[in-house]
């Protein structure tokens, strides 16, 4: 609940002076940002990438997915989300992201990594597969990515955890190199944030967990405490909620380790002592309520990175639909009793059923708490589904 606390243009700690070294970084920041503006590629115009095919980024369902969104209590919605059908120009690709914006342009973060995010994906497969496509490319022997930034090829060979290793005997290589494009596209996104003069990201950001699937290849990347679940069948038939990702949070042990590492600091503030925050070494600011992110340039140099986390997992024919959503969502809601409401609702309009329960619930549990912004994507993996097709409502 909360991303931040800040000083500056954000919510002020009470007390808490601005910080010189903070100002300095921000004055630092600003002229890199200069520096760069005249060699910076603008992404494509947002027209433009409005007008592709297959790309849905607004309230409403297809036959495959419902995606909705609310503005919370709090001012302006921050959150963002898509689904991308036929992604990288393939019938059996899929792109989906929900991205929770924080911090005074929090909102242009999220809509700048939900627009161009994905491009950066395709960009990578262009680049490193021959003209039958990906699927092509990934069986074949080719050379691992030279990352100038050695902490990705670290991170890919000490993802090993047993979310991450879920059926990837199946198709080993599929799975390294769609990991490889998202660590690729995760780093150039947020050094395209950094050098982006037209939105100041020094103390704003934005989560982000998104997936492809790919035929029965999902593989899913994740920064901050945004969240995917997924609905599937036991042996007896029962409706289970399986966590994809891990809520990365300051207070996560390893998380925590790298930040102090680095000279960041991670303690709860006395008004929220069930959130923690990161800070910088010598003030109380910005007390960030995640420990990875894009964007949120002022706490880079202390622990607080943009890697994601990264799984995978082999589809089979007991998973039933998969449920991206922001914490507006998990903050209220457990995992079996989203995949719970997803379930019985109709598939046009899981989505915004689900919003509709955490926004109950938020009134019931929280009465005195500003509502968050919520953003939910719901993939549904059976192709036969009988659902009214491609009804948008904007």
């Amino acid at each position: 609940m909360g991303s931040c606390l800040s000083t500056g243009g954000m919510r002020a700690i009470p007390g808490a002076p601005v910080s010189p070294v903070l100002v300095a970084r921000k004055e630092k920041h600003s002229e890199i940002e200069l520096k760069s503006e005249n060699s910076v590629l603008e992404p494509q115009s947002e027209a433009t990438v409005h007008r592709i095919p297959g790309r849905m980024f607004l309230n409403g369902s297809t036959e495959v997915a419902s995606l909705h969104t609310q503005q919370g209590k709090k001012g302006m919605n921050q959150d963002a989300m898509i689904v991308w059908e036929n992604f990288g120009s393939r019938t059996d690709t899929f792109f989906c992201g929900v991205f929770d914006g924080h911090g005074p342009n929090g909102h242009l973060v999220a809509k700048r990594v939900r627009d161009s995010l994905p491009l950066k994906l395709t960009a990578h497969w262009e680049a490193n597969s021959s003209n039958d496509g990906i699927s092509k490319e990934l069986s074949c022997k080719t050379e691992r990515v030279n990352y100038e930034d050695s902490a990705l090829g670290t991170v890919l060979e000490e993802s090993s955890s047993p979310i991450d290793r879920k059926g990837t005997g199946n198709h080993p290589e599929i799975s390294q190199k769609l990991k490889e494009s998202f660590l690729k596209a995760f780093k150039i996104m947020d050094g395209e944030l950094r050098m982006q003069p037209s939105i100041d990201c020094f103390c704003s950001g934005t989560t982000a967990v998104a997936l492809v699937k790919q035929g029965r290849d999902l593989v899913i990347g994740n920064v901050g405490d945004s969240r995917a679940v997924l609905g599937t069948r036991d042996k007896d038939n029962s409706l289970l909620a399986v966590q994809l990702t891990i809520d990365l949070k300051p207070d996560v042990p390893a998380e925590a380790e790298r930040i102090l590492k680095c000279k960041g600091r991670v303690f709860a503030h006395r008004d929220e002592p069930e959130v923690a925050r990161v800070w910088l070494p010598n003030n109380d600011s910005p007390g960030l309520a995640m420990a990875r992110s894009f964007g949120d340039f002022c706490l880079k140099d202390f622990g607080l990175i943009s890697v994601p986390e990264l799984s995978y997992r082999f589809l089979t024919e007991k998973d039933e639909f998969i449920v991206l959503a922001t914490d507006g969502i998990w903050d209220v809601l457990s995992n079996k009793e989203v995949v719970d409401i997803v379930a019985s609702a109709p598939v046009r309009s899981a989505a915004r059923s689900l919003v509709e329960s955490a926004t109950k619930a938020w009134r019931c549990k929280f009465p005195y708490s500003n509502i968050d912004d919520c953003a939910v994507v719901i993939l549904f993996l059976d192709s036969n589904s009988n659902v009214m097709a491609s009804e948008t409502n904007i």
